[in-house]
């Protein structure tokens, strides 16, 4: 994992074809770019997007549906609004019926070459 500037950039890529309306985990992302120990990195590379308009972050949250990310965005609410907005039902900073929201890279993209 010599290369964090890459890394991110292939996190990335994936976090953009995560559809409206569902989520997926730090380690769901990692463990489709052939790195599973490295959720913890996928986690820095979603505090580093910020600053990139085209990253949907908030889709990202930790593998039991909490929403671990949120004091990254603007307001303390913010992360939770956005997934709300999008259908996504949260209580207690908890994505209510995760399994249904999920959406797994390894199902969903061809495998990463």
């Amino acid at each position: 994992m010599g290369d964090k500037s890459g890394f991110f950039t292939r996190v990335y890529e994936v976090c953009r074809k995560i559809p409206e309306g569902r989520v997926t985990s730090y380690g769901a992302i990692a463990k489709y770019l052939g790195a599973a120990r490295s959720a913890r990195m996928v986690g820095w590379a979603m505090n580093s997007s910020h600053d990139l308009e085209d990253v949907p972050a908030h889709r990202v949250v930790n593998r039991n549906g909490v929403l671990t990310g949120k004091h990254h965005f603007g307001g303390s609410n913010a992360m939770q609004q956005l997934l709300e907005a999008e259908g996504v039902k949260v209580k207690n900073l908890q994505i209510i019926d995760f399994d249904r929201y999920f959406w797994d890279p390894m199902k969903e993209l061809p495998a990463e070459e």
